[in-house]
């Protein structure tokens, strides 16, 4: 039976992972193992700290019971992870829950109020604490089989495009890859059109003329080598991403952990998000600005108008979320869970700004405000 090489490839880096994950089991004794798949590439944010970093607190908070081998994309990616978990190929994987809109509507409703974000360690943490808290929220991810820990979030999006872009006039007709549902209400308010692509499928879909470009993260040019292919950065502010699950866990696996060790795992979770988030929202970011600018890569203040007409379809889109969500989604008390987020928006925000962003304290925090009130022998369960 013939096989192409790129089959080959990826059987042979699934030994090399298997081979590795049985090595360290052997030298860890009775150790527990976890697979740990990000699902982005180790340039990416969602995989170095978020993974390297809960790789490397997993023994320390459990005194040696729990480690993880961390798996690459070929055994899981962000589009089959639900599948990865749920199958138990992964025992712990990076969940975006945009991907299941129709399974998760509570959590999709506060993960898309992402114009709210302007300060990206209180994104995550308010996301953290409100989707541990809301009854809701968990009663979908335990139908969905997964067991929520914490988010970590971006920096606030810009329009990464090969056009430059100062006035609603030069969006009209754009096609561009958007994150969410709300971005692509704000691109067809604008003029433009929005394109549901996977984040890694991007760079081949601007070069290829496909797509005139992205709302992301500035960092994904590093992350996804869009600095490539686009040419200018509006740097119009457009909220963070938040909308994830850092270390979503299987239930199977989950069901078979002590209170301990799942305490364990929602601090390593929590530490890792934090540290996530500074290195996407604050050092990928500068660095991938300075690259850009190095290749040429113009960045263009939006005109006033621009700033004036993002901003009045935001208070627009908020007023319009209530309605739409009660009657598409059949959501109960939408208003109050909305209000309940924007009042942990703001207190995390204070306390990001009070500690400069610093994600050890804001580590500390969570787990001082959110999983010390935890009963570990009943979440997630």
């Amino acid at each position: 039976m013939m096989f192409n090489r790129s089959f080959q490839k990826s059987v042979a880096k699934g030994l090399v992972a298997g081979a590795t994950a049985l090595l360290l089991l052997s030298q860890t004794g009775a150790a527990q193992q976890l697979r740990l798949t990000p699902g982005t590439p180790p340039a990416h944010p969602g995989h170095t700290p978020l993974y390297t970093v809960f790789q490397a607190q997993l023994p320390e908070l459990t005194e040696g019971r729990m480690r993880g081998v961390i798996l690459g994309t070929e055994v899981a990616n962000i589009g089959n992870m639900r599948t990865a978990i749920r199958s138990g190929l992964s025992d712990v994987g990076m969940f975006l829950p945009a991907y299941f809109p129709s399974d998760l509507p509570n959590v999709n409703l506060v993960g898309d109020l992402s114009f709210m974000g302007t300060n990206s360690q209180a994104m995550g943490a308010a996301m953290t604490e409100y989707i541990v808290n809301c009854a809701d929220c968990q009663a979908e991810l335990k139908r969905l089989g997964v067991v929520y820990t914490t988010s970590h979030a971006s920096d606030t999006y810009q329009i990464l495009t090969t056009k430059p872009i100062r006035n609603v006039e030069d969006l009209r007709g754009l096609r561009l890859r958007v994150g969410g549902p709300h971005y692509a209400r704000w691109a067809e308010a604008m003029g433009a059109v929005g394109a549901n692509v996977s984040v890694g499928e991007t760079f081949e879909a601007i070069s290829q003329g496909v797509l005139d470009g992205t709302i992301a993260s500035s960092a994904d040019m590093i992350s996804f080598r869009l600095d490539d292919v686009v040419t200018h950065v509006s740097t119009l502010r457009l909220g963070t991403y938040h909308s994830t699950i850092s270390h979503a866990v299987g239930n199977n696996t989950w069901a078979r952990l002590s209170a301990n060790d799942r305490r364990a795992i929602a601090e390593a979770s929590t530490l890792a998000s934090a540290m996530s988030t500074q290195r996407w929202a604050h050092e990928m970011a500068g660095a991938a600005e300075a690259g850009a600018r190095t290749k040429g890569i113009e960045f263009i203040e939006p005109s006033a108008a621009l700033v004036a007409a993002s901003d009045a379809f935001k208070a627009r889109d908020l007023d319009s979320i209530v309605g739409r969500a009660e009657g598409r989604d059949g959501l109960t008390n939408v208003a109050a869970k909305m209000a309940e987020f924007e009042r942990l928006v703001d207190k995390w925000t204070a306390f990001a700004e009070s500690v400069d962003n610093d994600p050890e304290k804001m580590a500390e925090q969570i787990n001082r405000e959110v999983w010390a009130n935890v009963d570990f022998t009943r979440y997630g369960l």
